[in-house]
C-alpha cells in the first residue's frame, strides 16, 4: 500500500498529491472515522500556519468532516501545539494542523493528534491510511441534509494565551528582561510577541507580517542570523527563534552564540534537578543529539536514552520510562508534565525560568555542554532503497566509524518527510567530520542521485 504518513505527519508540495482539496477531504473523513469515540456525533478542531495554501487545505478539510455529520472547529492561525492543547482541554475527538513545519512556504502538511493531544501511533496511521487509499464510503448517513457545522473558536489564541501563562509560578517572571524574538513569519507571530511582553520583558520582534509565501524565508529557527545580529545590536539578554508553525525552539545568547536543543535540554535538565522535578532523573533524546549531551548528563548525573529520529518516538519513549524532558537537536522539546507534544514558546519559558533559577546569563549556562563538532549533508535521492542492500555505502560508513574509533560517529538515515538521505558525522574535530560526511555524501549521491544509477 502507498504511504501517506511520514516522520510528522502528512507532507508535500501544497496543491500536488497528497496536499491536494480532494486528498483533504478524503483525510479528514477518515479520521474522523478512525478517531471519533462517539458515532453519533464528532468534532475536529482544525489550525493553520501563515502559508499561502492554508486556506485551501483548511476549507476541505472542513467539508471532509462536515460531510462525515461532524463539527469543524477552525482556530485560524495558530501554533501547533496550540491545536494539540485545545483538542485535550475539549471534547474534541482529534485535532489537525495545517503546517509544513520549517519547510518553504510551497510546502504543506496535515498534522494529526488524537483526542489526548497526541500524536498517532503508527497503527493509527496505517488505519487512516487504508481508509484513504481504498477510498471507502465511510461512516455518515445516506441523508444528504445530515452534515455538520463549521464553528469558529475566535477564542483560540487567547486560551492557549492562558495555558503558557499557567505554566509559570510568577504573573511577571520577566522584568528587566530584554528579548529578541523571531517568529520565522509563522504562527507565533501574534501570540508571541504579546506574550513575553505581558510577562514583563522589554521585546522586540522580527519576522512578525506573514504575506503567505515569507514564513521560514531566512528567518526563524532555520535561518537565526537576522537574530543573532538583533541581539548583538540592541544588547538583548537572549533572543528566541520559532519555526513556522511554532513548536520549535533554537537560542541564541547574549554574546551571540546559537543555542540549540541539546544545549536547551541540557540547562533545563540540570534546573529541574536542582529544584526537586526531574522525574525518574531522565532526559530522553534521538540519535541525532550530539555526542556532547551525552557527556553533559553524565557529569551532571542525569540518565540519558535515546530513541529513533522524530519527536513523538521521543514523546513514546517519556511515556514508557516516566521522564518528563525530552527532545531534539532541533528544537523540539517536550515538557510532559506541560504539556503532550513540542511547544517552542513554552521551551522559551522554560528556559528563561532557568536562567532566572541560575541568576546566569545564557552564555555561561550554555557552557555546560561543550558540543562536539557535527557535519550534516542533505543528498537529494530519487529512490530510498535499503541503504544495508548497497555494499559500497555499508564500505563507507564502516570505514569511517573505524577511523573515528570512540571519538566520534555515524549516522545515515533518510528523511521521512522529503527525498533526502542525511548523512552526520560527529568527530573531534571539524576539519575531520566534514571530510568524512563528504566521503560517504558522495558514494551515496553517485549510487541514488539518479533513477538510471543502480
Amino acid at each position: 500500500m502507498e504511504k501517506l504518513f511520514g516522520t510528522d505527519g502528512i507532507r508535500g508540495k501544497a496543491n500536488e498529491f497528497p496536499l491536494t482539496p480532494e486528498m483533504a477531504i478524503k483525510i479528514a473523513r477518515a479520521v474522523i472515522t478512525v478517531l471519533r469515540s462517539n458515532p453519533a456525533s464528532g468534532k475536529i478542531v482544525i489550525g493553520k500556519d501563515t502559508r499561502l495554501s492554508g486556506a485551501m487545505l483548511e476549507y476541505a478539510l472542513a467539508s471532509g468532516v462536515c460531510s462525515m455529520e461532524a463539527d469543524a472547529q477552525l482556530t485560524g492561525v495558530i501554533p501547533t501545539p496550540a491545536v494539540a492543547f485545545i483538542t485535550s482541554s475539549t471534547d474534541a475527538d482529534a485535532g489537525m494542523v495545517i503546517s509544513a513545519s520549517h519547510n518553504p512556504f510551497y510546502d504543506n502538511g496535515i498534522k494529526i493528534f488524537d483526542a489526548n493531544g497526541d500524536k498517532l501511533s503508527d497503527d493509527v496511521e496505517a488505519q487512516i491510511e487504508k481508509l484513504v487509499f481504498e477510498d471507502q464510503k465511510v461512516g455518515g448517513s445516506n441523508a444528504v441534509y445530515e452534515t455538520g457545522r463549521v464553528i469558529h473558536l475566535d477564542d483560540a489564541p487567547q486560551r492557549y494565551h492562558q495555558f503558557l501563562t499557567r505554566t509559570l509560578s510568577e504573573k511577571i517572571p520577566f522584568k528587566g528582561l530584554k528579548i529578541a524574538l523571531d517568529c520565522s513569519n509563522g504562527a507565533t507571530y501574534q501570540v508571541a510577541p504579546l506574550l513575553f511582553s505581558e510577562l514583563g520583558a522589554e521585546v522586540e520582534a522580527l519576522s512578525i507580517q506573514p504575506d503567505g509565501k515569507n514564513i521560514n524565508d531566512g528567518c526563524g529557527s532555520e535561518h537565526p542570523e537576522a537574530l543573532v545580529k538583533r541581539v548583538i545590536e540592541s544588547k538583548a539578554d537572549i533572543g528566541l527563534a520559532f519555526d513556522g508553525d511554532g513548536d520549535r525552539l533554537i537560542a541564541v545568547d547574549d554574546n551571540g552564540r546559537i543555542i540549540s536543543g541539546d544545549r536547551i535540554l541540557t540547562i533545563c535538565a540540570k534546573a529541574f534537578k536542582q529544584k526537586g522535578k526531574l522525574k525518574n532523573n531522565l532526559v530522553v533524546s534521538t540519535v541525532m543529539s550530539n555526542l556532547g549531551l551525552r557527556k553533559a548528563l553524565k557529569e551532571l548525573e542525569i540518565e540519558h536514552v535515546m530513541t529513533r529520529v522524530g519527536d513523538r518516538y521521543v514523546l513514546q519513549e517519556m511515556h514508557a520510562s516516566g521522564a518528563i524532558i525530552g527532545g531534539e537537536d532541533s528544537g523540539h522539546m517536550i515538557f510532559l508534565d506541560d504539556h503532550t507534544t513540542g511547544d517552542g514558546i513554552l521551551s522559551a519559558l522554560k528556559l528563561l525560568d532557568a536562567m532566572q533559577t541560575e541568576s546566569k546569563p545564557l552564555s555561561e549556562l550554555g557552557d555546560m555542554m561543550t558540543v562536539f563538532p557535527q557535519t550534516l549533508i542533505n543528498v537529494d535521492v530519487k529512490r530510498k532503497p535499503d541503504l544495508q542492500s548497497i555494499p559500497r555505502v555499508v564500505d563507507a560508513i564502516a570505514a569511517v566509524e573505524e577511523a573515528l574509533g570512540e571519538e566520534g560517529r555515524v549516522l545515515v538515515r533518510y528523511s521521512g518527510t522529503q527525498p533526502l538521505c542525511r548523512v552526520m558525522v560527529e568527530g573531534s574535530s571539524e576539519r575531520e567530520t566534514k571530510r568524512y560526511c563528504t566521503q560517504i555524501s558522495d558514494i551515496i549521491k553517485e549510487k541514488l542521485g539518479s533513477r538510471s544509477e543502480k
